[in-house]
């Protein structure tokens, strides 16, 4: 399994509408693509004056549904993100692969 994490800092004025509109809008529009298995958001505990910080984290079976994701919809995805949320936030983007998961 491969996950393509989006780790964003958002501007504290528009976190919770921000918030919102990735729950009921662009995750499930990234999750229609078929690329991927699931979806996590997770949110930073240490605040910051800048912004606060999320990880959003999609996993994919392998690194050939993450390539299907990149070439085919990550562009207009991210490009509508952009024009909604632009100079309000910052983001980056990594892949990691799963080596084992653990359950107690």
């Amino acid at each position: 399994m491969i996950i393509y994490n989006v780790t964003i800092q958002v501007d504290p004025d528009i976190h919770q509408e921000w918030l919102s509109w990735m729950q009921e809008k662009h995750i499930p529009d990234v999750l229609v693509t078929g690329c991927f298995m699931e979806s996590r958001i997770s949110r930073m505990l240490a605040e910051e004056d800048t912004g606060i910080t999320y990880s959003i984290q999609y996993t994919a079976e392998n690194q050939e549904a993450i390539t299907q994701y990149l070439n085919l919809y990550a562009e207009a995805l991210q490009k509508d993100h952009h024009l909604r949320y632009q100079d309000r936030y910052v983001a980056f983007r990594s892949m990691m692969e799963v080596v084992t998961i653990h359950f107690p």
